[in-house]
């Protein structure tokens, strides 16, 4: 199984990593409230953790055109 780091905006695969081989606190998880792991970590039925967050691509786009982050998925 693997957890995989894709952007909520456009969904581009930003990185993946073999679960065996890192641990939550390495990533950071520990520090995410519940809510937080809610709205950004997800399990597919394969077993794979799906990390949403945005890429830097997206993020500049959105940073320049805000209104951008009013459409759902702005930069399909």
């Amino acid at each position: 199984m693997s957890i995989r780091y894709t952007c909520r905006c456009c969904g581009m695969k930003i990185a993946e990593f073999d679960e065996s081989q890192v641990t939550e606190a390495q990533l950071g998880f520990d520090f995410l409230t519940p809510e937080e792991r809610a709205l950004i970590i997800s399990r597919e039925q394969s077993g794979d953790t799906v990390v949403s967050i945005t890429c830097d691509y997206c993020r500049e786009a959105l940073i320049q055109h805000p209104e951008l982050s009013l459409v759902g998925n702005p930069l399909q």
